[in-house]
């Protein structure tokens, strides 16, 4: 963990003395509002919140809960700034990209507050961390876009007794709520059981409207406040849907589970657990053991006078985006349905995006009896970065 404390132009005050002239200038039409006033804000200046993911959700919300002034922000991203992040996450410019993401946003959000101190987290939010890190903050704000995460950070929060503002987003639809189980349900009393691995979709594959995450980034951002400052009615035991296409949202009311293994009566989860065993996640760069081929092994053969039939199983836009030449498209979900579309007796290589869902492509087709099928290792952004660089990636 590494922090960035860059000195305020006057020192924070909180419940310590009176807001500088800066400062008043500063939050003035915060200062204005009756449910803020001074009090409330020396209360947000005070406070200390995480925020578990600077992407898309992270990235909004943390502009505003800066400019609101909450004092100690704590970011947990392992990750570094890629060009097809610039969509949406509005932290990062294109000068950023190869750079750690926590080191640019702790920069960009002390420029916009001198107020707060940015607290970096360069991590994997894991079981063995998770309790310490959640721990020195008074809320979390989840904007994670995997479920094994999103357990941990429920979890963590409910054994620590912290409330949980929760987003997330898929394709033009998002939701939002609060999960505090001193007040109402946590995550698991929505989801006791994560859905199958295979099942789950992300943006990376789905797409995601860039604008969408900036909504409910937001949304998170209001929430913490309300909940620093007391004020309004938090999203607790209530389910906020949105549809930005048609821009309509509805509302779900959420009850405690009494059956709840976390947070019930009869609790039974004492600690954190073994999340990604528990969501059953292969991530899709860590393809299960199949008979793979390399890019720089493929690439011969397909120059050859006998290449191999090149079976692409992502989905359509991605195959619009970049795709390789005389490939056949059969999304993953289609595949069942639709071998008899593929040559028996010929080699067959198996390709998606980075090599998860080819593996698990080239393991059926293996289960259906064909012998000569390989995925390809690492997938096209493979062989873009070490075949054919001036292909797109995504």
């Amino acid at each position: 963990m590494a922090a960035r404390r860059k000195p305020p132009a006057a020192p924070r005050s909180g419940t310590r003395g009176p807001l500088s002239k800066e400062q008043i200038d500063r939050y003035s039409r915060h200062l204005l509002l009756p449910e803020v006033g001074l009090a409330g804000q020396r209360k947000l200046l005070d406070a200390k919140v995480l925020l578990v993911g600077a992407g898309g959700l992270g990235a909004p919300a943390a502009l505003y809960l800066a400019a609101a002034g909450v004092g100690t922000l704590g970011i947990v991203d392992f990750d570094v700034v890629d060009r097809s992040n610039l969509q949406r996450q509005v932290l990062y410019s294109e000068a950023d990209v190869g750079r750690p993401k926590v080191e640019v946003a702790a920069g960009r959000l002390e420029g916009l507050n001198p107020d707060v101190t940015v607290v970096q987290h360069p991590v994997h939010l894991e079981r063995e961390n998770a309790r310490d890190i959640l721990g020195r903050y008074d809320l979390v704000l989840d904007g994670t876009d995997n479920f094994a995460t999103r357990y941990l950070v429920n979890d963590a929060a409910v054994l620590l007794g912290r409330p949980n503002v929760q987003a997330s987003i898929y394709r033009f639809e998002g939701q939002a709520s609060v999960f505090d189980a001193r007040r109402g349900p946590c995550y698991r009393c929505l989801f006791p059981e994560p859905p199958p691995a295979e099942l789950v979709p992300n943006c990376a594959t789905a797409g995601v409207l860039g604008v969408l995450p900036g909504l409910l980034g937001t949304i998170q951002a209001t929430e913490a406040i309300k909940l620093i400052l007391g004020i309004g009615e938090p999203l607790i035991g209530r389910l906020l849907l949105i549809d930005a296409l048609s821009l309509r949202s509805r509302e779900l009311s959420l009850e405690k589970n009494p059956e709840c293994v976390l947070c019930g009566p009869n609790a039974t989860q004492k600690d954190l657990i073994d999340y990604p065993a528990f969501c059953g996640e292969t991530a899709d760069s860590e393809p299960a053991e199949v008979p793979e081929i390399t890019p720089e092994e493929l690439a011969p053969l397909l120059a050859g006078s006998k290449p191999p039939f090149l079976l692409d199983v992502r989905e359509q836009g991605e195959w619009e985006i970049v795709h390789l030449d005389r490939a056949r498209l059969i999304p993953g979900r289609e595949l069942a349905a639709r071998v008899r579309e593929i040559p028996d007796g010929r080699e067959v290589v198996v390709y998606c995006k980075l090599g998860g869902r080819s593996a698990a492509a080239t393991r059926l087709l293996l289960d259906l009896g064909r012998r000569r099928v390989r995925s390809l290792k690492g997938g096209i952004t493979a062989w873009a970065e070490r075949v054919d660089p001036s292909m797109p990636t995504y």
